[in-house]
């Protein structure tokens, strides 16, 4: 049976990175990352969660482990901005492309400014959306980083 391919997947073809694939039991909706982590087998830790807010000049993508939760002050000092906010579940699919629930930092409809929490350098492999409810890849964090021309720093509570 022929593995059905996501953008995110054929950008990291294209881009020669290597990348294993998850897939977990969903529904329409989509579930917490936490639930992700262990319908997956995997530490929480090392799974991330994809979050676009926007500041006065730009939106921004922060990417988290799934159990923490954004320090919104802490985002807008590492991008610059007097303030930011998260976006309103209405605006995810205008703004990234992506569906709540199966937002990847990889192939947004724009490239926006991307940090990641800064445990992201520090761990082996990192698993992120796949750009579907019910997909996930597992990835080198330096790939990541670099493919979104990303940055590190700490922006959680």
């Amino acid at each position: 049976m022929k593995e059905i391919k996501t953008n995110v997947m054929r950008i990291l073809d294209r881009e020669k990175v290597a990348y294993t694939t998850h897939e977990y039991p969903h529904g329409k909706e989509a579930v917490d990352g936490v639930t992700v982590a262990s319908l997956l087998g995997q530490n929480p830790e090392h799974v991330f969660k994809t979050l676009v807010t926007k500041g006065s000049k730009n939106y921004y993508v922060f990417v988290v482990p799934v159990a923490e939760e954004l320090d919104l002050k802490k985002c807008a000092r590492s991008v610059g901005e007097k303030s930011v906010e998260m976006i309103h579940v209405k605006d995810i699919t205008k703004v990234t492309g992506y569906v709540r629930g199966g937002c990847s930092p990889i192939g947004m409809k724009k490239p926006y400014p991307t940090t990641f929490h800064a445990t992201a350098e520090n761990i082996p492999r990192i698993i992120v959306s796949a750009g579907k409810i019910g997909a996930q890849i597992d990835l080198s964090p330096a790939d990541l980083i670099r493919l979104t021309n990303g940055q590190t720093a700490d922006i959680v509570k």
